[in-house]
C-alpha cells in the first residue's frame, strides 16, 4: 500500500510501524515509505500496488495497531487516494493544490526493517475501470499483466463462486478482459459451477468471441468430473450453434472430447446422439472417438452398431490405427461377418501393424466353428511365423472345430501337439474326442484315449461310458460291453436308460437270455422303469425268430412282475401260429382278449387263412379252438354259414348279407376284402360252391371289388381276377360268365369279344377250369379272350348251362396244388379229401 504525505507541507519525525511485532523506521521527507516485511516489498515488485485512502488504514488500526510514533501521532487525516490523470489532482480537505507537485513524479524509496533500500520507483495510480487497458508508472503507460489480469479474475471467481455478487465484481475490473483471461482463469479454477458462471459472464460481454477448442474443453473436462452428464448435453448442443453462428469456427478437439467422455462414462445413447450431431456439422471426427463409440457398442451387447459406426469411419476416410483393427476384427469374427474380418487381418498386416494374440485367437476359433478349418488352420500357422505361442484355449477350439467336422486325425495331430506344448487336457476335452472316436467307429483309438483319461486321473463321465457302451453293443461286441458296464458299476455311476437298452438288445441278439435278465434286474433296481425296455428284448426275439426263447422271456418277464403290451403279445402269437406253435398261441391269445384288446378282422382272417392250409387234424381242432377264443363276429358268421336253414331261420344269401352289412367299410374295407378272398378259399376247398358263389355276390354288392366287372357297351365285357385269391378268382369267373350268359341270352346283346385278365400266375388254373367244358377262350400272356359270338354259341351248350349253375368240375389235388404252389400264403396245403362231386355225371356223358 502507498502512502503519501500532506500536499501542503512536509512531515518531520521518525514514525515506527509495528508488524507482527516487529519496529521498522520511517523516514520522512519529500519522500514516503511505507515500512513493511520483505514479502510485502517483494509483493510491490512483481504487481501494482493498490492505492488505499485514510477511512481504510483508519479501519485496520483499529484491528491491527500498525503505526506509533516516538514524538506525536500522525494525523489520519492528511492521507488521502489520489487518481492520477495527467496533471490533473483530486483536491483534499488542507491542501493548496495551486502550489502542489506532481508527487508521483519522485522517487519511492522502499526499505526493509534496517532501513535499507530495497526497491525505488515512481509514484503509480490507479485506472478507471473499464477504460484503461494500462497502469500509469510516473508518467508513463504500461500495459496491464496477463498475469496480474487473471489473477484478479481467479480472486473474484473463487470468493463469490457465482451468482449476482460476482458478475457485479467482474464488472468492474480495472481493465477490460479478453477471452484468453477467461481461459487462463478457467485452467485455474476448479470449482465446476464457478467456471461455467464465468464461461456465462464472458458470453454476455460486449469483448466476447468464439472460444477455441480449449475453452470448451476445460468446461466439458469439469463438467465430466462432476458427472453432470445433462449441463455436458446441454453445453455441448449450445456449442454447435454457435459454432454454426460463427462460421468458420470449428471446435473439434471440444467435440470429439464430448463423445468420448460420454462412451467412456457408458451414456450410450446421449454419446450416439452427440456423435450423429458432430456428423451432421460436418466436423471432423478422429480416430480416438471412433474407436470410444466402437468400445461402447461392442460393451453392450451391440455389434451391428458398433457395425455402423465403423463403416461410417471408412466412408469418411479416417484412418485406422492399431486399436481400430484390435476391436474391430474379433467383434466382426464372433458375429459371423467372418469375411469382413479376415479382410481386416489382411489390411492390418499390409500397414505393417502386427496382429495381436487377441486378433489371431479370435480368427482361429471363429473360422474353425464356421467349418472353415484350412482358413483356421493358415491363420493358426501364421500366429506361430509372428512368434507367438498358441493357448490352451487355442488348442481346445481347434481340436473341438476338427472334431465337430470328423476329421479325426487332423484333431489327434494338434492335441499332440497340445501335449508336446505341455499343456493338460481338461476334463471335457478328453471326454470329446474319447466319444468322438468312439461314435465314429474307431473303438481301439477311442479305447486307448479314454485309458489315458483314467491314468491322467479324471473320472469319465457316464456318458463317456455309455457312448462306448453303446458302440461297442452297436458293433457286437460283448466283452467288451459288458467289461464297460461292470467298470461303470464299480465306479458307482448309474448307466443311462439308452446305455441299458443298448446292452440288452446286444444281449438279446446275442441270445443270452439270463445274462439279460440279470441286467434287467438290476436296471429295476436303480429305479427304472423297465416294462418297456423287457418289451424291447421280447420284440428282438420275435423280429429274429426265436419264438422259444421269446416264450422263456415271457415267462421271466410274468415272474418278475413285468408287463408288457398287447401289440407285443399279438405279434408273439402271429409269431407262434407262423411256426405252428398252436397250442402256445392259446393262452396268448386268451391273454390279448382278456384285456380288453380287440380281435380285429384282420387278425381273424389270419388264423382262418392258416385253418385253409392245415394238414393235420389234430392242428385243426386247436386252429378251431383259438377261432372260437376269438370272440368276433366273423366266428358266428362262419358257424351259422354251415348250419342249415333251419337254424339259421333264413336263407343264405340273407345271412350273409346280413353279415356283410354289419361292417363298418369305412375303417375295415380293407380287412373285408381279405376276409372274403380267404373265405372264398376256405368254401371252394370245402366244396361249398353255391355259399361261395353267394359271398362273392354280396361282396360285389358292397363294392369291395368295383372294377372287377367291366361292360364296355357293344365292344367288350370283361373280370379282373388278377388281385384275387385263387378260389375267389374261380368263383369270381363262374358267376360272371353265369351272369355274361344271363345278359346275352335275355337281352341279345352280343359284346364283340371278352376277356378275362388273370394276370401271370391265375391265368392257367382258370384256363384249367374252362377247357374242361371246351370254352373258346384262347390263352395270352395274362389274358384269355374270345370272340362274343362264338362265347355265345358255347353258352347255348346244355354242359355249359349246367356248368355255371352247378358246381366247378375241378379236381381237389390239381386245386390245392395250384393254391399252395402260387399261394402259399392262402392257399390250403394238400389235404387228404374226397374229390367233389363231378359236374357231369356218367349218364350225362353217354348223351
Amino acid at each position: 500500500m502507498f502512502l503519501r504525505d500532506n500536499p501542503g507541507g512536509c512531515v518531520s519525525g521518525t514514525y515506527s510501524l509495528k508488524i507482527a511485532g516487529g519496529d521498522m523506521g520511517l523516514r520522512i521527507g519529500r519522500r514516503w515509505s511505507p515500512l513493511m516485511n520483505k514479502d510485502w516489498c517483494n509483493l510491490m515488485k512483481l504487481r501494482p500496488p493498490l492505492l488505499v485512502s485514510p477511512g481504510d488504514l483508519s479501519r485496520l488500526s483499529k484491528t491491527q495497531p500498525m503505526f506509533t510514533s516516538s514524538n506525536r501521532s500522525p494525523n489520519f487525516s492528511n492521507f488521502v487516494r489520489a487518481f492520477c490523470s495527467g496533471n490533473h489532482h483530486e483536491k483534499t480537505s488542507g491542501s493548496t493544490g495551486s502550489n502542489r507537485s506532481d508527487w508521483n513524479q519522485e522517487d519511492v524509496d522502499y526499505l526493509d526493517e534496517s532501513g535499507s533500500v530495497i526497491y525505488t520507483g515512481k509514484g503509480v495510480r490507479s485506472v478507471q475501470p473499464g477504460l484503461d487497458d494500462h497502469v500509469m508508472v510516473g508518467g508513463l503507460k504500461k500495459p496491464y499483466l496477463n498475469v496480474s489480469a487473471v489473477a484478479k479474475i481467479v480472486e473474484i471467481v473463487n470468493r463469490w463462486k457465482w451468482g449476482p455478487e460476482m458478475e457485479t465484481q467482474l464488472d468492474k475490473l480495472q481493465f477490460v478482459p479478453n477471452m484468453a483471461h477467461v481461459v487462463q482463469a478457467l485452467r485455474i479454477v476448479g470449482d465446476t459451477d464457478a467456471s461455467l458462471s464465468l464461461f456465462r459472464w464472458a458470453k454476455r460481454q460486449p469483448w466476447y468471441s468464439m472460444p477455441n477448442d480449449e475453452c470448451y474443453a476445460l468446461l466439458f473436462d469439469r463438467l465430466n468430473r462432476s458427472k453432470d452428464f445433462d449441463a455436458i448435453q446441454s453445453l455441448f448442443d449450445e456449442m454447435i450453434r454457435d459454432s454454426e453462428d460463427n462460421h468458420g469456427v470449428s471446435p473439434v478437439i471440444a467435440c470429439n472430447k464430448v463423445v468420448q467422455d460420454l462412451a467412456k462414462a457408458e451414456k450410450l445413447e446421449v454419446a450416439f446422439c452427440c456423435f450423429k450431431k458432430v456428423q451432421d456439422s460436418g466436423f471432423r471426427i478422429d480416430t480416438l472417438t471412433y474407436n470410444s463409440l466402437l468400445t461402447l457398442f461392442l460393451n453392450k451387447g451391440l455389434p451391428y452398431k458398433a457395425f455402423e459406426v465403423y463403416e461410417s469411419m471408412e466412408s469418411a476416410g479416417c484412418s485406422l490405427d492399431g486399436s481400430t483393427y484390435e476391436l474391430m476384427i474379433p467383434s466382426l469374427a464372433k458375429s459371423g461377418r467372418l469375411d469382413a474380418a479376415f479382410k481386416l487381418f489382411q489390411e492390418m498386416k499390409k500397414n505393417n501393424l502386427q496382429p495381436s494374440f487377441l486378433v489371431f485367437a479370435s480368427l482361429v476359433d471363429s473360422m474353425g466353428k464356421a467349418g472353415r478349418l484350412d482358413t483356421s488352420m493358415k491363420v493358426y500357422t501364421e500366429m506361430q511365423g509372428f512368434g507367438l505361442r498358441p493357448s490352451a484355449t487355442m488348442y481346445v477350439s481347434l481340436i473341438e472345430s476338427f472334431v465337430k467336422a470328423g476329421k479325426l486325425e487332423t484333431a489327434l495331430r494338434i492335441w499332440d501337439e497340445m501335449k508336446k506344448a505341455r499343456f493338460r487336457p481338461n476334463y471335457g476335452l478328453y471326454t470329446m474326442v474319447v466319444e468322438s472316436h468312439a461314435k465314429s467307429g474307431k473303438l481301439e483309438t477311442a479305447m486307448s484315449l479314454f485309458s489315458d483319461m483314467e491314468k491322467a486321473g479324471f473320472l469319465p463321465t457316464p456318458s463317456t461310458y455309455s457312448c462306448l457302451l453303446e458302440m461297442h453293443s452297436a458293433s457286437g461286441q460283448v466283452d467288451s460291453a459288458m467289461k464297460l458296464y461292470n467298470s461303470m458299476s464299480n465306479a458307482g455311476l448309474r448307466p443311462g436308460l439308452s446305455t441299458y437298452t443298448a446292452l440288452l438288445t446286444l444281449l438279446a441278439n446275442k441270445k443270452l437270455v439270463d445274462v439279460a435278465a440279470k441286467v434287467l434286474l438290476e436296471m429295476k433296481a436303480m429305479g427304472f422303469s423297465v416294462d418297456v425296455s423287457a418289451s424291447d428284448v421280447l420284440m428282438v426275439y420275435i423280429k429274429n425268430g426265436s419264438v422259444d426263447l421269446a416264450l422263456q422271456w415271457l415267462r421271466f418277464m410274468g415272474s418278475s412282475g413285468i408287463r408288457t403290451n398287447n401289440f407285443i403279445i399279438r405279434q408273439l402269437f402271429e409269431s407262434c401260429m407262423k411256426n405252428g406253435l398252436y397250442e402256445s398261441a392259446k393262452p396268448l391269445l386268451e391273454t390279448y382278449v382278456i384285456s380288453a384288446a380287440k380281435v380285429d378282422l384282420i387278425l381273424y382272417t389270419s388264423i382262418l387263412a392258416h385253418l385253409v392250409r392245415c394238414q393235420e387234424e389234430q392242428n385243426e381242432r386247436h386252429l378251431m379252438s383259438i377261432l372260437s377264443a376269438t370272440k368276433h363276429k366273423a366266428h358266428t358268421f362262419m358257424c351259422g354259414l354251415f348250419t342249415g336253414p333251419e337254424q339259421r331261420k333264413q336263407p343264405v344269401l340273407s345271412f350273409v348279407r346280413e353279415f356283410f352289412q354289419s361292417i363298418d367299410y369305412e375303417s375295415e374295407e380293407g380287412a373285408a376284402r381279405y376276409f372274403v378272398n380267404v373265405l372264398l378259399n376256405y368254401l371252394v376247398l370245402m366244396g361249398q360252391i353255391n355259399r361261395a358263389r353267394c359271398v362273392w355276390k354280396v361282396a360285389y354288392e358292397n363294392k369291395l371289388f368295383p372294377k372287377a366287372i367291366v361292360f364296355d357297351q357293344h365292344i367288350a365285357w370283361s373280370l379282373d381276377v388278377r388281385n384275387l385269391s385263387v378260389g375267389a378268382a374261380l368263383i369270381a369267373v363262374v358267376h360272371t360268365l353265369h351272369r355274361f350268359r344271363k345278359r346275352m341270352l335275355y337281352y341279345g346283346v352280343i359284346p364283340r369279344r371278352i376277356k378275362l385278365v388273370t394276370g401271370s400266375t391265375l391265368k392257367i388254373v382258370v384256363a384249367q377250369m374252362l377247357n374242361s367244358v371246351e370254352s373258346p377262350f384262347e390263352v395270352s400272356k395274362v389274358v384269355l379272350r374270345a370272340p362274343g359270338d362264338s362265347v355265345m354259341e358255347w353258352f347255348k351248350k346244355p354242359i355249359v348251362q349246367q356248368f355255371l349253375i352247378n358246381e366247378i368240375p375241378s379236381r381237389a389235388d390239381i386245386l390245392m396244388h395250384k393254391l399252395n404252389i402260387l399261394f402259399p400264403s392262402s392257399a390250403p396245403e394238400i389235404r387228404s379229401l374226397s374229390p367233389p362231386k363231378p359236374l357231369i355225371s356218367g349218364k350225362a356223358i353217354v348223351m
